[in-house]
């Protein structure tokens, strides 16, 4: 917390890099009620951020349109991602007490700026979780994570040696944009980073083109997944079971998931869904063998990919724990490492999981040594593929129902962070509800309860 709040200062002192085209570090509309709020004085729930490992679900006033590009969603569903237990954690920096968190979100057009001419009131949509301009280098290409001009944050810019695109409920360290854990939400440049729903595709499908899908499919068309492939998976979350389902769908020929601990529930969830699929529990291996020997057992050589699915948050030896509590890492290398030693000479390794900072321990002689392809897939850009996945949900060749666990109330998204963070419950991929949303989809989960 204390390098969070480190950063915060730093930020104020250094002001922001130049070039940036839409309003930033406005994280909730109550920051300043006459600028951000709506004249009407109509207040929303929302979910915001306390400080470690504290969220609350508040009323907050709902955002206006402030630029001509703007458009204000009536949020229909929402959900929460393991991306969201960084921020939880507080290891994401540049968090800010009261800030609106989520970044994944669709809902129907309430409002629309007067430079918006696609969108009207009423249309259905999904929002992409990263802010784009639609112009620069990188929107051009469609590589709208990156885009240039809608998050002039000094301090990424310092660390990663250039930025991001600005990005929802992420923090200030990704622009400061109010979340989609809310009622409402204002979508800048929503000529551009919002997909329209066609009615065929319920809310329950729709909504997760905003991220996990984009993510996922990403994750392994950037490492290189092809047909005859064995892939390993570390992590079986909603990433890593749409991963697993991806590989197969791009010519893989086996598919391994390696999860354990309190998440081990996950990988009989995920075999349930995918039988194809093999898994491996990292916490009841046999006697003597690693995550690494039982891989090579399962395959001579090792599996030709690996990716990673889980985060660099969480520790597993002692030597590493004590590092990040001491703040000598932000990041452990442990499963980066293992990812190394286990593929075939000349492997593929993708790392799609956050890691925000700098590691230690990274066994960089064993990526030289044997020829490793350690490819960092960056937060996936969602234009270059959500239409197309789109058109998959649509003809039936991608089902993201799977994941597709729980349904809950806004207003008991605090509890959901609890219970998500503790691998509680079974939760797998939630779909958050608003006053706004239609009743479930045929074939979805109902609506559960904890009060």
């Amino acid at each position: 917390m204390a390098v969070s709040q480190s950063a915060n200062v730093l930020e104020k002192a250094m002001g922001h890099v130049e070039g940036g085209v839409t309003e930033q570090n406005m994280t909730n509309p109550d920051r300043d009620r006459e600028k951000y709020g709506d004249p009407s004085g109509e207040k929303m729930k929302a979910l915001v951020w306390n400080g470690k490992n504290s969220v609350e679900v508040v009323e907050t006033h709902k955002p206006k349109i402030i630029e001509d590009r703007d458009v204000i969603l009536k949020v229909t569903g929402s959900t929460i991602c393991g991306s969201d237990l960084h921020l939880y954690h507080g290891a994401v920096i540049q968090l800010q007490k009261g800030d609106i968190l989520g970044h994944e979100f669709c809902g129907r057009v309430d409002s629309v700026g007067p430079g918006i001419k696609n969108l009207k009131p009423g249309d259905r949509v999904v929002a992409s979780f990263q802010i784009a301009c639609g112009d620069c280098m990188y929107c051009q290409k469609k590589l709208s994570s990156q885009c240039e001009r809608t998050n002039t944050n000094k301090v990424e810019n310092i660390m990663y040696g250039g930025r991001t695109a600005g990005m929802f409920g992420y923090s200030h360290f990704t622009g400061g944009f109010a979340g989609g854990q809310a009622e409402y939400a204002r979508v800048p440049y929503g000529d551009v980073n919002l997909l329209p729903l066609p009615d065929d595709v319920p809310d329950e499908k729709g909504l997760y083109l905003s991220d996990v899908l984009s993510t996922s499919w990403n994750c392994v068309v950037d490492t290189g997944v092809k047909e005859g492939d064995v892939v390993a998976i570390w992590g079986a979350g909603p990433i890593g079971q749409m991963c697993a389902e991806m590989s197969f769908m791009r010519g893989a020929k086996r598919v391994i998931v390696i999860d354990g601990g309190p998440a081990a529930w996950r990988l009989d969830l995920v075999k349930s869904k995918t039988p194809k699929v093999e898994t491996l529990n990292y916490t009841d291996l046999p006697k003597g063998e690693t995550v690494t020997s039982m891989l090579k057992e399962m395959e001579h050589g090792g599996p030709d990919v690996a990716l990673e699915c889980a985060a660099g948050e969480y520790a597993k030896g002692i030597g590493h724990k004590i590092e990040l509590a001491l703040g000598l890492e932000t990041d452990t290398s442990e499963i980066i490492n293992e990812m190394i030693t286990s593929v075939k000479s000349y492997g593929r390794c993708g790392i799609t999981g956050v890691y925000v900072g700098f590691t230690n321990h990274f066994n960089i002689g064993g990526l030289m040594e044997r020829g490793i392809r350690l490819i960092g897939n960056g937060q996936a850009p969602v234009h270059l593929y959500w239409k197309d996945l789109l058109k998959m949900i649509q003809d039936g060749s991608l089902d993201s129902s799977i994941m597709l666990s729980h349904r809950v109330n806004i207003n008991e998204m605090d509890t959901l962070y609890q219970k998500f963070d503790a691998r509680a419950d079974n939760l797998q991929k939630v779909f958050v509800q608003t006053r706004f949303s239609d009743p479930p989809a045929p074939g979805t989960p109902a609506l559960t309860s904890w009060k």
